[in-house]
């Protein structure tokens, strides 16, 4: 049986990491994409093992020009791809710098949809394969305080539809996700008090787990979905309908 291959950027995070659990439960092999966290990747390569495949750390820093590029010269057979990688930004529009701007801009815009490019013809030689974009619950509705953050996550959604019906007869099917509230590192800033407060504000009364959307991701990459393409399924509680 042939294996199968997906590219995991930003695995080494919370999200990322349940992903690549989900997908190597699944039987994919992974190309793995951190940055800085080598320590979480080296004990995720270890967790993954149990499974049986082939598991490729790729160390690269998608803020810079090439980042993309050191991640594409270390894929060979590709089957589908999660653009996961992402950082969050909180305050006001008004005292936002230009370097901050530009990183974020890079890393959840520019980054994805150049290394799409350099990977596309991998999918399109098997005329098959499908493209998983992480996206957020506030690239649907946009977050005062994260006005950059949400601009970035909606052009994402905007990547999603638009490529997904660029690829369609090429038998590459193109999805995104957005969650809602997660438990990961990107809530730690949060105090205990605010965070009761968002979860008041889901009708199921909690916040989501790394392993919703890694199981969100399993079936937009399966034959269960393969009627599937240019939509993005919302992972949030109810949060936002």
């Amino acid at each position: 049986m042939n294996r199968k291959f997906a590219l995991i950027t930003g695995a080494s995070g919370g999200i990322g990491s349940a992903i690549a659990y989900k997908l190597a439960e699944e039987g994919y092999s992974l190309y793995l994409h951190y940055h800085q966290n080598e320590n979480s990747m080296s004990n995720l390569i270890k967790t993954l093992n149990r499974f049986r495949g082939e598991y490729i750390p790729i160390q690269a820093d998608l803020t810079t020009t090439d980042g993309y590029k050191k991640i594409a010269s270390n894929i060979f057979s590709l089957d589908a791809i999660v653009h996961n990688s992402g950082t969050s930004h909180y305050g006001l529009l008004m005292d936002l710098d230009d370097h901050t701007l530009n990183d974020l801009m890079r890393v959840h815009v520019t980054t994805p949809l150049l290394l799409t490019k350099e990977l596309l013809p991998k999918l399109l030689a098997k005329q098959h394969g499908s493209i998983v974009v992480i996206s957020s619950i506030w690239g649907q509705v946009g977050a005062a305080c994260e006005v950059a953050y949400s601009t970035a996550k909606g052009a994402q959604i905007s990547f999603v539809k638009a490529l997904s019906k660029e690829v369609a007869l090429n038998g590459i099917r193109v999805n995104g996700v957005a969650p809602g509230a997660i438990h990961t590192r990107m809530l730690e800033g949060f105090t205990e008090a605010e965070l009761q407060s968002v979860t008041e504000e889901i009708p199921m009364g909690k916040l989501g787990s790394p392993n919703d959307i890694g199981d969100a991701v399993a079936f937009l990459l399966s034959e269960r979905s393969s009627y599937i393409t240019g939509q993005v399924l919302s992972v949030n509680g109810g949060w936002y309908v």
